[in-house]
């Protein structure tokens, strides 16, 4: 067995394992990591963040849109605890993602060491499994098992902590005799899969709810096949988004009190029964549980068993992969019936669809919201990627965007970190660099990572950003307008600026990027056709800023009950309540 340094393992093991670029920050006590990969350059990409929270958004992104393992690395003390809302965003929306810290001496463990922390046990509540390695011998195992884990069953992130010493070491391994590990996936029940198809046959108005596992199984293809076979409607959650396209005939958007379509909304309340597949029921999906649950049964097929029963309790639970799921229940949905065609349940459902979109052409100044999403709806085509985070803006977004492929809508759901959309854009366009990638922003979210714009900048990553800025921390104000009778710490505007708040423009313009400011509606598809040409020619991320209606709302659900709907809808029919208000 030949000797290598213990770093030229890891990186041969990152290779072998689908890894061609890894983001992070150098430091001192990761720098043999660092020199092994030089020697690599041509295999990896190393793209340095300018804060190791962006990184592991970074590598968030990629891993989202290339369904493969992300890798960030920082160096010891702050470098880890910066990662921690990285983890956090990888583990609550099951990416998966390994993250690599250097550390102190082992010697130094114990002696309070300048930058020693436990970061082990720091990031254990955001992560699969956290490893220290102790013994230079244990670094291939801990590694590959590192991806097997992150893989397996409900995806997500794992950390590993490597002292100095032990990186500096040399071990025995022979990459010609190691391979990856293999990742089990879990196959469904027969007789549980008999039953479900049994259950959806003799419901009235079945539903299919789409969830996250959906796309981590790569199993669009089959879930569009079934809900063809069966002529079942599919609403895909937030996680979802694209796993059924937008146009397709048995698509109904998405259920929910904040991010949600009001045909979806109705369309949920008249279901009799709802398969619910990779789908973990989040409170801002759900609304209240007993108008949420009330007259319908569930089946709830997902890879991880501790997900069944903890929110709602199903008719029929399902431990399984989604796709190994679909698989079998289309199989067995082919046993038991012939092709199924439309019938008053679909039609009911394109009713719905059509008659309750909301209106998104207004042509007021200052611009109100939506029409910014119409504009975005037809300047980008189907192909396009977007990025989006948290706030109005993204709740906006939910509502009004239309989405047609799978992993083409990538938003950090449960965790909803400020500031996410812009490097997770970095690391989508690197990974695609032939597809088109827009940020959707807020002028607040944006002040988090504005830094990693100038990452663009140095890679030469072309992206659109496109902002609604109200400088009025939208979402913050709307419930303490609503729910608290206040108006408190929620403005952040400058006079300067037009009330509106930091100059963004100028700031992308500093790090070497471009922007535009728009004010007036008939400027949006120009400026947003300006901006691709920008990016195009330039290869910058590029700006497009949209001054928008200082205090326009979002139509929402119980969380903020009082709340007018956002706007009229075609058939001027009243508000329709959101799950959780009746």
């Amino acid at each position: 067995m030949p000797k290598m340094p213990a770093m030229d393992a890891v990186v041969s093991i990152l290779m072998d394992e689908g890894v061609d670029t890894v983001f992070g920050i150098p430091g001192a006590a990761i720098l043999p990591l660092y020199q092994s990969l030089s020697k690599v350059s041509d295999k990896i990409r190393s793209v340095t963040a300018r804060h190791e929270e962006g990184a592991t958004h970074m590598a968030d992104g990629w891993a989202r849109i290339t369904g493969q393992v992300g890798v960030a690395i920082g160096t010891s003390g702050p470098a880890g605890t910066n990662m921690v809302t990285g983890l956090y965003t990888a583990w609550a929306d099951s990416i998966p993602m390994i993250t690599i810290t250097g550390q102190v001496p082992r010697s130094q463990l114990h002696r309070e060491g300048f930058q020693a922390v436990d970061i082990v046990n720091i990031v254990k509540p955001v992560v699969k499994k956290s490893f220290i390695v102790m013994e230079p011998a244990q670094i291939p195992w801990v590694f590959r098992e590192a991806f097997r884990i992150a893989r397996e069953g409900r995806p997500g992130p794992v950390h590993i902590d490597l002292p100095l010493d032990v990186q500096k070491a040399e071990i025995l391994y022979d990459p010609e005799v190691d391979q990856a590990l293999p990742v089990f996936r879990t196959p469904p029940n027969p007789n549980a899969i008999r039953r479900a198809v049994e259950l959806l046959l003799t419901a009235e108005r079945p539903l299919i709810l789409a969830g996250g596992g959906v796309i981590n199984a790569q199993a669009e293809d089959l879930l569009v096949q079934l809900a063809e076979y069966l002529q079942i409607p599919v609403s895909p959650t937030l996680m979802a988004w694209g796993a059924i396209p937008a146009d397709h005939p048995l698509a109904v958007g998405t259920v929910g009190i904040q991010t949600h379509t009001r045909s979806a909304n109705r369309v949920f309340l008249e279901s009799d029964l709802v398969l619910a597949l990779g789908a973990r029921f989040a409170e801002r999906h759900t609304g209240d549980l007993a108008v949420y649950t009330q007259g319908r049964q569930f089946i709830h097929v997902d890879v991880d068993p501790g997900q069944i029963g903890r929110i709602i309790e199903p008719q029929l639970g399902i431990v399984a992969d989604a796709r190994l799921a679909l698989d079998a229940l289309l199989a067995e949905a082919r046993r038991q019936v012939a092709p199924r065609t439309p019938g008053a349940w679909v039609s009911r459902v394109q009713w719905l669809r059509e008659s309750h979109d909301r209106v998104m052409d207004m042509d007021t100044v200052p611009i109100h919201p939506a029409r910014v999403f119409k504009a975005i709806n037809e300047s980008f085509g189907p192909d396009t990627i977007f990025t989006t985070a948290i706030g109005l803006y993204q709740i906006w977004s939910g509502q009004f965007q239309r989405v047609y492929r799978p992993r083409h809508y990538l938003v950090c759901g449960q965790a909803g970190p400020l500031g996410w959309e812009i490097p997770a854009a970095l690391g989508v366009k690197l990974a695609r660099p032939d597809q088109e990638v827009v940020a959707v922003v807020g002028d607040y979210s944006f002040e988090f990572l504005v830094e990693e714009i100038a990452v663009g900048v140095q890679y030469q990553v072309p992206f659109v950003m496109v902002m609604l800025n109200n400088g009025y921390l939208g979402l913050i104000r709307q419930p303490s307008k609503y729910q608290y009778q206040m108006n408190y710490g929620v403005d952040i505007s400058y006079d300067h600026n037009q009330g509106m708040g930091m100059d963004n423009v100028a700031m992308v313009e500093a790090m070497g990027g471009r922007g535009r400011r728009v004010t007036r509606p008939d400027e949006l598809e120009d400026a947003i056709q300006w901006a691709r040409q920008e990016a195009r020619n330039h290869r910058v991320p590029v700006l497009v800023e949209v001054f928008i209606e200082r205090e326009a709302d979002a139509a929402m659900g119980p969380a903020l009950d009082q709340i007018r709907e956002f706007s009229p809808v075609i058939d001027r029919e009243p508000a329709l309540a959101a799950p959780g208000q009746g």
